[in-house]
């Protein structure tokens, strides 16, 4: 049985599974589902993940697991090389915190249902619900430029020149921002990043237009 990878082409939450198994070099089958239309509250899904969100990746012994960085941990660990985390537990400690500012902090205020609820509950136009997104993305984002182009220990990529967690977070969540017209050249180191990471197989395969439900 070959692992089963519940996802939406633009969610940026599953671009981040898309690209770990990717750079990991395991064959996946795509599930896809479109959340506007409600594909994720079915009983079917629900039975998966009884928070009705994706992404959820399906082993291939049929165990069920959900979150992303929890999935990211367990790939990890199950499949080691190649690694996506440093071997001193400082360095690992840099990388998990670089990553989680975007997955912790901006990715819960930002996903999908957040924002149809600002609309749909609240009341807020569209212009509102961009400014809300505008205003997240750039808290975090211009506390992790100031952290990436401060410390000694960024290089090519998020943390020297080896990629991980943090560099597959903050690739997710600048094509996440692209929806609403967010220009990554505010941040140059976060852009540099993103631009050396993009012309990278693994990442390109995982991003949002290139997958077999984008529209």
């Amino acid at each position: 049985m070959t692992l089963k990878l519940h996802n939406f082409f633009r969610s940026s939450s599953s671009t981040r599974l898309r690209a770990a198994l990717n750079l990991k070099g395991l064959a996946y089958e795509q599930l896809t589902y479109v959340l506007r239309e409600g594909e994720t509250r079915t009983p079917k899904f629900l039975s998966l993940n009884p928070q009705g969100l994706v992404p959820v990746l399906e082993t291939s012994e049929g165990k069920i697991l959900t979150q992303s960085l929890a999935i990211l941990e367990w790939l990890e660990e199950i499949y080691p090389q190649p690694a996506l985390l440093p071997v001193d537990p400082d360095d690992r400690a840099r990388v998990r915190s670089l990553a989680y500012m975007i997955a912790c902090e901006i990715h819960p205020l930002n996903n999908l249902r957040v924002l149809g609820y600002l609309g749909e509950n609240l009341g807020i136009d569209d212009a509102g619900v961009k400014a809300w997104f505008v205003h997240w993305v750039s808290t975090t984002f211009d506390a992790l430029e100031a952290t990436l182009a401060r410390d000694a220990e960024t290089g090519n990529f998020c943390h020297g020149d080896g990629i991980g967690f943090a560099d597959i977070c903050l690739y997710a969540q600048v094509w996440n921002n692209r929806r609403f017209g967010i220009n990554t050249a505010t941040w140059p180191t976060i852009a540099g990043i993103f631009d050396r990471l993009d012309t990278i197989p693994a990442f390109r395969d995982a991003a949002p237009p290139n997958q077999p439900d984008a529209v």
